[in-house]
């Protein structure tokens, strides 16, 4: 009988190396998937590395990171919504961890009271034993504390201790200034209290429009009845509700619907998906689906939803889906759900408003969980393994180098190198190289330049070789590279080319061999997600480095690199003519009549700007 295997220990290096530094949620889960705890940070990284220091953890903490296999984030616009956010995941998933490291304070709600003539608005936090109505949760005490402020500016309801309400017997400041309508002394009615009762709840409620739209109404109708005085009070709040920004994102309308968000990278595929309930985020969870053969992020979207949604895998089925690719058969998906459930179901993939924003966060933590999941020191060295069973070769290659060249119609050119070895990327030995003295788009020549500089350079510094390199390209790539490594007499280093196919779509690479032959691998091969891991970060770390050289040349003056012309006298000389088109126009005796430009100088920049 075989024993039982440990699990495997988390691998929190990969983990935190590629985490995101933004505000967010984060769900901690055990070996069986179960969820141990939920937590909220401002900086996601930060929050995350706290966990995994040698020192300093208390008892709970480290019970609690013993137990981590795996950990997912979903980044959300502000701190303040992540920790609504975190409230109702604890709420809704009841992780054990959190029953132990919580903090005992509940999220604050605003509370008005029902039963009395003149019922009052109140901070409210605990259990919601009194009889009334409670808005909320908001995400901390000072947002109720402004907005309990907005409120008692705008619609004057008594915000008073019953205890002070009963014993007055004549206004109070709030009355004076303008802040209460005197209800303690009946200085209003009861019928008028209720109207700005109403107005009140309507606010808290989120109907800002529908509430302008009455108060627009009171406002016409006191008007015509000569009140002018009412007439000013109402302007005054719906110039007040105009300037407050009543709908927050995670807390907003009424409806049920999931928010389901495809990311794709280097052949993997993530799903994310926000459950909202009654307007707010109840639960989110990531999803690894393995793919086949030709599968765009429409067609892994397409089949996860018709598997989540008719095969009962669902936490319900709300009646509005929210998603991030036009599906071709979205129209489909909806009907086979309705059939199978009696429900109807709306799929919608463009959004506006808080909408779009839920959109935006499910979209951003499917990419992170993704980027997670491919850095993973356990998925990394699975698929170096592969590499090594696909290559027919002795070892697991440890170190791996990828070559990408990038211009724009052959200017600027910029060439490429990324190093990743079984822990992942090694960003601090990428290089760029700024390829000079070739003929413009001669990529042959770039990767025959790059090459020779990066091992010459190499050997020079007796620094480690790679087992393997690739180059992003066919056939001719592929000689270029092999000739600069027998001209510099480097052994024991394999060279790949790296071609996309004949449709260019991920999944149809070719494998080019030094000695000519060719391989197609599998679409799901982990050996050929590894490659397109790599290559698709030397196109990255490629273009970028073009980009920034074409947008440093467009920032650079051509009057930059005279001698003798400092940035005051530029500033001079284009504020005289006008521009540097009429820099260029002018003579040396127009240069001369430039404010601090002698004939010498005005000689020596004319000379620089007509030498070619």
């Amino acid at each position: 009988m075989s024993q039982h295997q440990p699990p495997p220990v988390f691998d929190s290096a990969s983990f935190l190396k590629n985490v995101t530094k933004l505000p967010g949620v984060y769900q901690m889960y055990d070996a069986d998937g179960a969820i141990l705890y939920v937590g909220k940070a401002k900086n996601l990284k930060n929050r995350l590395s706290s966990y995994f220091r040698a020192t300093g953890l208390t008892p709970k903490t480290h019970a609690l990171v013993k137990r981590i296999q795996a950990i997912e984030v979903t980044v959300t616009p502000s701190e303040a919504e992540a920790l609504v956010l975190e409230h109702n995941l604890i709420k809704s998933q009841k992780p054990p961890f959190n029953i132990l490291l919580r903090d005992d304070k509940s999220f604050p709600y605003i509370f008005i009271s029902e039963g009395e003539p003149y019922p009052k608005l109140a901070f409210h936090r605990g259990p919601k034993k009194k009889k009334g109505q409670y808005f909320g949760p908001f995400p901390n005490a000072s947002a109720v504390k402004e907005t309990l402020n907005f409120l008692q500016r705008t619609f004057r309801v008594r915000q008073c201790e019953d205890s002070v309400f009963r014993s007055r017997t004549r206004p109070c400041l709030q009355y004076q200034i303008g802040r209460c309508t005197g209800p303690c002394v009946e200085a209003i009615s009861v019928e008028d209290y209720a109207v700005d009762l109403a107005h009140t709840a309507m606010f808290l409620d989120g109907k800002s429009e529908v509430l302008q739209q009455e108060l627009q109404v009171e406002m016409e109708q006191a008007s015509q009845a000569l009140d002018f005085e009412r007439a000013a009070v109402v302007r005054d709040q719906i110039t007040d509700l105009r300037q407050v920004q009543a709908q927050q994102v995670m807390e907003a309308g009424y409806s049920n619907q999931d928010v389901v968000a495809c990311a794709s990278e280097s052949g993997v595929h993530c799903i994310h998906i926000l459950y909202v309930r009654q307007g707010r985020i109840v639960g989110s969870k990531s999803y690894l689906p393995k793919t086949k053969l030709d599968s765009t992020e429409e067609d892994v979207l397409s089949a996860f939803l018709a598997h989540h949604y008719l095969g009962g895998a669902a936490m319900d089925v709300p009646p509005h889906i929210i998603i991030s690719h036009k599906l071709a058969d979205q129209s489909v998906i909806g009907e086979a759900v309705e059939k199978a459930t009696g429900k109807q179901l709306k799929l919608t993939h463009n959004v506006r408003t808080y909408r779009a924003k839920w959109l935006a966060m499910a979209l951003e933590a499917a990419r992170q969980n993704l980027k997670n999941h491919l850095n993973n020191k356990q998925t990394l060295v699975t698929r170096f393994e592969s590499l090594q069973d696909i290559l027919g070769l002795d070892e697991t290659p440890n170190r791996i180098e990828c070559f990408d060249i990038s211009h724009s119609s052959g200017e600027l050119t910029v060439g490429s190198c990324v190093v990743f070895d079984q822990n992942g990327a090694k960003k601090s030995d990428y290089r760029r190289f700024n390829i000079e003295g070739i003929k413009a788009g001669d990529d042959y020549a770039a990767m025959e330049q790059v090459l020779t500089r990066r091992y010459t350079r190499l050997q020079k510094e007796s620094s480690s070789m790679p087992d393997l390199v690739l180059i992003d390209g066919g056939k001719g790539q592929l000689s270029k590279a092999k000739a600069v490594v027998e001209e510099l007499g480097i052994h024991d280093m394999m060279l790949i080319g790296v071609a996309k196919g004949t449709t260019r779509k991920p999944g149809f690479e070719t494998l080019v061999l030094t000695s000519g032959a060719e391989r197609v691998l599998k679409a799901d091969s982990a050996a050929l997600h590894l490659i397109q891991q790599i290559r698709d970060e030397a196109h990255r770390f490629a273009i970028t480095g073009h980009k920034q050289r074409r947008d440093k040349k467009r920032r650079t003056s051509v009057l930059e690199g005279i001698p003798g012309v400092g940035p005051k006298r530029r500033k001079e000389l284009l504020v005289h003519f006008g521009g540097l088109q009429e820099v260029l126009r002018a003579n040396v005796d127009d240069l001369a009549k430039a404010p601090s430009i002698s004939k010498k100088m005005a000689q020596e920049i004319y000379n620089v700007l007509h030498s070619e």
